[in-house]
């Protein structure tokens, strides 16, 4: 078991030591203040008048010039000494000489000491020692026997006072962290329900502005946020869950196809079968990408190439000759101008791509839907074979009317309406325009645009526009997009552009010259 005192305990036995050492230490600065004085006023008696008589009757009382006179009322006790120890004690008990006292006998006169000292009986005093001249020198003294008990009590009124000080502390501090840590006991409850539940929809109440309520605003950020990705997570999952359901089926169905003529003993025609196997080879290709385009969004921050000086005009230039390989029949119009950022070059080059397939899918496009989300074609750019769709080619058992098996193809098209084959391909209706200028790229299209109520949702991992999911992609491009400008510090756009299409515009920070 742990001995370690609690927080609470230790607040407490902070707060009764802080104010037990400020009590000690006042009671003590008040103890040696009153000691001063009460010293002082007794040294200014020893410095008083000496009474009616004075020096000159003290010494013809030493040498016996008043013998027989009574000593005077209230008389202090004093003694005349000699340099050479003789004394003559007036009043009793008499002070015990040292030698700096006979020193200072044989100086001159006017000189004086003050310092403490005992009586023949062992009583302490203090003694004041004035030299008179003549080799004499007077000695009086007050007991200190009043002095100490005057101390003495003080001390012990003091200590009282500290006692209660401590103990009244002590219950203070007892109340003062009860209060004030009573939400941190709600913080502590609060986590630990959520790792008992993992319930993260938990809150606390948040009063005020001092440290406690940003502790507990923290708190209630931080159980959003993990709300908010597991929530992420959850659908993430969902949605990788059913896109891999469709190529999954596509591929179970033409092996199965497979299977079946051959086991069959009626293997399928060579052009059926090679339309069959370039259909597999296209859904392995598609689930490929729809697996690389999840690894790359669930990729942290941290987990990136280092950042380098990248020549983002260039990126942007390498970027367009692919899209030109990918479709010879669309018009790119390009306007670029030097741009140089820091960030990853492949993440950036990604992203570009993405803008332009997107682009150039939808320049050709007669249709009325808006954009998937970043849809790429899953299939071989170019390619005529409606197989890239990742669709299934059907089997028609014709045994049992007696006819060979026959193949029905019940893939989905990849041909938009009003284009010719491959990737944004024929009769476009306008030309891509990509145009860099002060760390601006602006992408254009003249596609069919997009709703206005769908434009919130463009850079959600898996969205599509409804009226667009019989189109290839997974919805994942503009999601990409969007990551990776996010990772190299800037910001990204989509609107419709006046008269037709829509307009991305992609913003990084950067310089227009290298370095």
């Amino acid at each position: 078991m742990n001995g370690r005192r609690s927080l609470r305990s230790r607040l407490t036995l902070l707060v009764a030591t802080a104010v037990a050492v400020a009590i000690a230490v006042c009671a003590a600065v008040c103890w040696f203040i009153v000691r001063s004085e009460l010293l002082d006023q007794m040294d200014r008696s020893l410095h008083g008048p000496k009474g009616p008589q004075g020096m000159e009757w003290i010494q013809q009382y030493c040498t016996g010039g008043v013998s027989g006179r009574p000593l005077p009322f209230r008389f202090q006790p004093l003694q005349v000494i000699d340099a050479q120890g003789g004394r003559c004690v007036v009043g009793a008990p008499g002070v015990k000489v040292v030698p700096a006292d006979r020193d200072l006998a044989a100086g001159p006169a006017g000189q004086e000491a003050i310092r403490n000292g005992t009586t023949e009986e062992g009583a302490e005093v203090r003694v004041l020692t004035r030299s008179v001249g003549s080799g004499l020198a007077v000695m009086e003294s007050r007991t200190l026997t009043e002095f100490q008990s005057t101390l003495a009590t003080l001390a012990w009124i003091l200590a009282g006072v500290a006692a209660l000080g401590v103990l009244g502390a002590t219950s203070a501090g007892l109340f003062v962290s009860r209060t004030a840590l009573r939400p941190v006991g709600r913080l502590a409850e609060a986590v630990e329900h959520v790792a008992r539940t993992e319930d993260l929809d938990t809150r606390l109440p948040v009063e005020g502005t001092d440290e406690i309520a940003r502790l507990g605003t923290s708190f209630n950020a931080m159980t959003t946020a993990l709300a908010g990705s597991r929530e992420r997570q959850r659908r993430l999952i969902a949605d990788a869950g059913h896109e891999l359901r469709t190529p999954l089926t596509s591929l179970r169905t033409n092996i199965d196809l497979l299977l079946r003529s051959e086991n069959a003993g009626r293997p399928l025609d060579p052009g059926p079968k090679r339309r069959l196997l370039n259909s597999l080879k296209a859904q392995f290709e598609e689930m490929s990408t729809l697996v690389g385009d999840l690894l790359q969004l669930s990729r942290s921050e941290d987990e990136h190439e280092p950042y380098v000086e990248v020549a983002f005009h260039d990126v942007v230039e390498a970027a367009v000759r692919r899209a030109r390989l990918r479709a010879p029949d669309t018009s790119i119009e390009v306007e670029l101008r030097p741009w140089y950022v820091h960030g990853d070059q492949a993440a950036l080059e990604r992203a570009v791509v993405n803008l332009l397939d997107n682009a150039v899918k939808f320049s050709g496009s007669d249709t009325t839907a808006g954009p998937v989300n970043g849809s790429r074609s899953s299939g071989t750019p170019g390619s005529t074979d409606g197989s890239q769709s990742g669709g299934t080619l059907g089997l028609t058992d014709s045994s049992r009317s007696g006819g060979a098996p026959g193949l029905t193809d019940g893939s989905r098209s990849t041909v938009e309406p009003g284009s010719a084959t491959g990737l944004g391909g024929g009769s476009a209706t306008g030309p891509v325009t990509v145009r860099l200028h002060n760390g601006e790229l602006a992408v254009r299209d003249h596609g069919p645009g997009i709703p206005e109520d769908e434009l919130p949702y463009v850079f959600d991992r898996f969205w599509r526009s409804s009226s667009a999911r019989s189109m290839p992609g997974s919805g994942l491009g503009l999601a990409i997009v969007a990551q990776a400008v996010r990772d190299a510090g800037g910001e990204i756009t989509l609107e419709n552009a006046a008269g037709r299409g829509t307009r991305a515009r992609v913003r990084l920070p950067g310089s227009s010259v290298r370095g």
